[in-house]
């Protein structure tokens, strides 16, 4: 249920809309707006169904919400999220790049891409310090060294840094080093790490599972912000169909859905989306043009030498190309 405060509701209002709701065994979160506030109940749908609050001064009507998904619900929260991110704003009218490695590898490889990504108008690094990967043969990352590199050239190129957590047991080794943690494709329904991320208040990108409805997707990010954290983000990286051609299949359709049902920001990410280099530039453009708030791009100095992702991986000088054409189609769509 969502309770919708009319224009003229005072705190005193609010306070005690608020204690009526804790008195039934409820949650209360708030949303305030530019014109007036909505307070979403959460808890046991028995307790809802019997709360009664239209009655209270101050309320100008209740809503049922049908969706499982609540606190990301566009009905909850009809005005955009928008996160800041040391001075950098996802979802607002600026669009949010980040880029960089699949794996992080070295230092100078590292140094050698934030650089570049830099340079072209990236504001994040991205690198994976951990990598679950499908063959316990292939490299799984540097691990905590990784986390240390990835800080030390953020620091040195004025880039935040996004990065992937693996395993609950790591969110606050994680924490440390990242800017945004990143909840990958196969993690979307870990629940357990999923609060774990929720009772933290660092930013967390959420990405879509591999075989991922929208609903479930939502439901997984419900599952962060019920546990109080309402820095999130989601990632459309293609879901897994019968074609073969590409590694995915690139879902912008999800990015025109989402801004419909939720307020939070919506990020793409053509590398994993297509698995091919040559089709990331072409789908960054329509990702933008779809309406997402940004781009998460996989680059590499030299993918032909990459420990992973190679083959999906862009050279700085094509990423540059990738950068202009985006500048180009956000000025048209009125962002920056």
């Amino acid at each position: 249920m969502i309770i919708v405060m009319s224009p003229s509701a005072t705190k005193e209002n609010l306070k005690k809309v608020e204690e009526k709701i804790e008195r039934s065994g409820l949650s209360a979160h708030l949303s305030v707006g530019e014109n007036r506030t909505i307070v979403g109940v959460i808890g046991d749908k028995k307790r809802i169904g019997e709360l009664e609050m239209n009655s209270l001064e101050g309320v100008e009507k209740t809503v049922r919400i049908t969706e499982k998904y609540k606190l990301v619900s566009r009905e909850f929260k009809a005005d955009n999220t928008v996160i800041d991110v040391r001075g950098v704003k996802i979802g607002g009218e600026e669009l949010a790049v980040m880029a960089g490695p699949c794996s992080v590898e070295s230092l100078e490889q590292l140094r050698e891409t934030a650089a570049a990504v830099k340079k072209a108008g990236a504001q994040f690094l991205r690198g994976g310090a951990f990598k679950p990967r499908t063959s316990p043969y292939d490299f799984q990352g540097l691990g905590e060294e990784g986390l240390k590199l990835l800080k030390q050239v953020g620091d040195e190129y004025d880039l935040r840094i996004i990065t992937e957590i693996v395993d609950l047991n790591d969110v606050e080794l994680v924490s440390e080093y990242a800017d945004i943690l990143q909840i990958g494709a196969r993690n979307m329904q870990n629940f357990r790490l999923l609060q774990a991320v929720g009772h933290g208040s660092k930013p967390v990108m959420l990405k879509r599972g591999i075989s991922a409805t929208i609903s479930e997707w939502l439901n997984a990010a419900e599952y962060i912000m019920s546990a109080g954290n309402d820095n999130v983000m989601l990632c459309e990286r293609g879901i897994r169909t019968y074609e073969t051609y590409t590694r995915n299949t690139l879902d912008l359709s999800a990015v025109v859905a989402l801004k419909e049902l939720t307020h939070l920001p919506v990020i793409v990410d053509p590398s994993h989306g297509t698995g091919r280099w040559q089709m990331v530039q072409p789908m960054a453009r329509a990702g933008i043009a779809a309406g997402a708030d940004g781009l998460i791009i996989e680059v590499h100095p030299h993918p032909e030498q990459a420990l992973s992702d190679g083959d999906q991986s862009l050279k700085p000088e094509k990423f540059a190309e990738l950068m202009q054409d985006v500048k180009k189609i956000a000025e048209i769509m009125g962002r920056k």
